[in-house]
């Protein structure tokens, strides 16, 4: 095999491009040291090692003739192949160059003396969605001696084809021999405290705090959700501490006689505030830089040695969304018996049977739609989780995995609560809240639609469209009572796709995108047809894009990216990822025709002209069956709305988030003018009202986008009266927002007569 690419390299010498070298945790750790950020310093065997490897001991054939001899809907299988196939890496031999570079990278990490090191697993796939789902290779901690480090290399490539790893690759349709594996090793952090910090609330979306847990010891327990951590939280804007939620630690996890070893904590010791207040204003402060490094929500790891606060990883949280918290007041009620009561993790509420299990090797006993109850959870328990519709578990606060994982899943969780194996019996039905917190004896009515509910059927002249982004979620969302998808955003789908396309287009690769995009629209269009889907086309901002892999090689920095080169603007300039995108809706249109298009912020009458050009010369033309929208989300847009409408548009989509910011000029996210940002002031109404009647004029739909119907039904009645022909609200707001609008027609009717 050529060395075209180093088998290692130090941390300082990549960054956060090198993903298709080093995997996103290897990329990150350099990124950060880059950055000045306090990261222990460490090398990384590459995944070109790792290949090399797989090479040089014939491992390829035999790994593809095991896997094809697996079967994945039985977890018993997939941990036999996964067995045979580790055992074939663990007993390959590892070259005698490599060997040499590992070495001599191990004796000058440690200078003269062995150093314990972590030696973490990073993988990787270039040109392929990242994985979704944290720990699936493993970590080892505490290693010491050149031997050990090799042998623990060779233990964490083989965690590559863990059995959770394999049925991961395979749900999601990536080729297991396209995605390689890095390994990062970095001195060891002997944590006397740990923790995880995020730079949003994991829970309500809320960008105004940092969210941080900690606990005792190494920081392993408290991923695993092995122990209930304490929870603090911290204003941004003057590092206020606004909740402190101290839990009692058991045990911990530390080196003693060079092991890991687990020990129980005194009492007394285990009550305590695990962080000193100034210590969690440091963590802030860090947490607040590394998101501004980034430009997006981070989900970071640190520890605490001898009073030195170390960040040992860091990656984009991955569940971020665009839906303010629900107050109090708009809390549904549930009159229930509450039987638990412990940390929300994943908002929202969800009623089934309970299904208890204590370990991974149960995890087939789980059936789709019940309860998953257990101690805790691992990434080993992901395929049940994806059966669920909620989970419970005793231990673990809202950084653990089985946090984090159903957030992305979209389901309710509840962790921490203590006592949830013997208070619960497998069978009995409970509504859980993750909202809250709560569980609930019984089923829920107001449930969502992952509970045994079935939606009142109300008909209203007013459509209802549903806010989408997620594929995966398509089949589920298209039963709800909606009728169609009135804003099908871009951007998680070509942030699934990881890389700049740009960089694939760069690289002979842009079919590779179009593939990936067109297979995520064909999902919405095949689980909503007849009912048409309207995609807006890719609205990134520059330090969104930069954060694809390549993007700092596309993007320029821009001082304020939401009013920078984004929308229409960047499509006229710049039009090759704009064709790839029209490329992709062709692609899908063959087969399904209520793909529509809608096109996000169009400063002038020109440039909507220009853009048009663009897609008629792509061959996609207004048809009864194809519509072409504007985003009406910026003050232009309702000034010189007729002006738009002449140039020759279908309809308009209000962006209510974006027009409420430019219009009052003030930011929803920043803290310090916050505050001033509402829907309902009357230089907004203005606005709205006057695109609905303009629109009504000139005969052309009028629609809205933002959060505003499903969080006032007073601003809905208005939008109504003046004649809006359909809002696009959120899943969990589609029901209530079609009773408001039924009520709200009624009485319309009844006043006119």
């Amino acid at each position: 095999m050529s060395r075209s690419l180093p088998f290692v390299v130090w941390f300082k010498d990549v960054d956060k491009d090198d993903v298709n070298i080093v995997g996103g945790k290897g990329a990150n750790l350099g990124e950060m040291v880059q950055a000045g950020f306090p990261v222990p310093n460490g090398f990384i065997v590459t995944a070109s090692a790792y290949f090399h490897f797989i090479k040089e001991n014939n491992l390829a054939q035999k790994i593809k003739h095991l896997l094809a001899t697996a079967n994945f809907n039985k977890p018993d299988s997939l941990v036999q192949v996964s067995n045979h196939i580790k055992r074939f890496i663990i007993q390959g031999e590892v070259s005698e160059q490599l060997t040499k570079e590992i070495f001599a990278a191990y004796r000058t990490l440690g200078g003269l003396r062995d150093a314990l090191v972590a030696v973490r697993s990073s993988a990787t796939a270039e040109d392929l969605p990242g994985a979704s789902f944290a720990g699936q290779q493993e970590t080892y901690l505490n290693v010491k001696g050149e031997a050990n480090v090799l042998l623990y290399v060779k233990e964490a490539w083989a965690s590559l084809f863990n059995a959770r790893a394999i049925f991961y690759r395979h749900e999601q349709k990536f080729d297991h021999f396209k995605v390689g594996i890095a390994i990062p090793v970095q001195k060891m952090v002997s944590s006397e405290k740990s923790g995880i910090m995020f730079t949003i609330d994991p829970v309500t979306n809320d960008k105004s705090k940092v969210v941080i847990e900690a606990i005792f010891g190494l920081g392993e327990m408290i991923v695993q959700g092995q122990v209930t951590p304490d929870h603090y939280e911290v204003s941004k804007s003057d590092h206020k501490i606004l909740l402190k939620d101290i839990a009692v630690q058991e045990k911990m996890l530390n080196l003693s006689a060079g092991k890991n070893k687990e020990s129980n904590i005194p009492h007394s010791k285990g009550k305590l505030q695990k962080l000193k207040e100034s210590e969690i204003i440091e963590l802030t402060k860090l947490a607040i830089k590394l998101e501004k490094h980034y430009y997006f929500p981070q989900d970071s790891e640190w520890a605490i040695e001898d009073n030195k606060v170390y960040i040992v990883q860091t990656r984009p949280v991955t569940t971020v969304g665009t839906k303010k918290p629900l107050t109090k007041a708009q809390q549904p009620v549930i009159k229930n018996e509450l039987i638990l009561r412990g940390a929300p993790a994943s908002p929202g509420i969800s009623s089934g049977p309970v299904r208890l299990i204590h370990s991974a090797k149960e995890i087939d006993k789980v059936l789709k739609g019940e309860v998953l109850v257990a101690p805790q959870t691992n990434p080993d328990y992901v395929p049940a989780m994806k059966k669920a519709v909620a989970i419970v578990t005793e231990m673990g606060g809202r950084t653990s995995h089985a946090a984090i994982v159903s957030r992305e899943l979209g389901i309710p969780a509840v962790v921490g609560t203590e006592k949830a194996t013997t208070l619960l019996k497998t069978g009995q039905i409970i509504t859980v809240n993750g909202t809250t917190g709560e569980v609930f004896k019984g089923g829920f009515v107001g449930a969502n639609a992952t509970s045994t509910q079935t939606f009142q059927n109300i008909k209203t002249h007013t459509k209802v469209y549903v806010n989408l982004a997620e594929p995966e979620l398509a089949a589920k969302i298209s039963s709800y009572p909606v009728d169609g998808i009135g804003l099908l955003r871009a951007e998680f789908m070509m942030a699934q796709i990881g890389t700049h396309p740009k960089k694939l287009i760069k690289s002979g690769k842009k079919q590779q995108f179009v593939k990936k995009l067109a297979e995520g629209l064909e999902e919405f269009c095949k689980s909503f047809s007849p009912r048409p889907v309207v995609y807006r086309a890719s609205d990134f901002k520059t330090n969104e894009y930069r954060n694809l892999i390549g993007g700092k090689e596309f993007e320029p920095v821009e001082p304020n990216p939401m009013l920078g080169y984004r929308g229409a603007y960047r499509y006229i300039h710049d039009p090759e990822v704009f064709d790839l995108e029209l490329d992709a809706i062709k692609m899908v249109r063959k087969k399904y025709k209520n793909l529509w298009l809608m096109v996000p912020f169009v400063r002038t009458v020109k440039e909507l002209v220009l853009v048009k050009k663009i897609i008629s010369t792509a061959g996609l033309y207004r048809s009864e069956n194809f519509k072409i929208w504007m985003m009406v989300e910026i003050p232009s847009n309702v000034i010189l709305l007729e002006k738009f409408i002449y140039v020759g548009i279908d309809g308009v989509s209000i962006g209510s988030n974006d027009l409420t910011m430019l219009m009052l000029g003030t930011d929803r996210d920043n803290s310090e003018v916050a505050p001033e940002f509402d829907e309902r002031n009357e230089a907004v109404l203005w606005a709205l009202e006057h695109v609905i009647k303009t629109c009504q004029k000139h005969k052309i739909t009028a629609s809205i986008c933002g959060q505003a119907p499903s969080l006032y039904p007073s601003l809905t009645e208005k939008l109504v009266e003046w004649g809006i022909t359909s809002v696009s609200v959120s899943p969990d707001a589609v029901e209530s927002t079609r009773e408001t609008i039924q009520r709200i027609e009624q009485h319309l009717l009844h006043s006119k007569s």
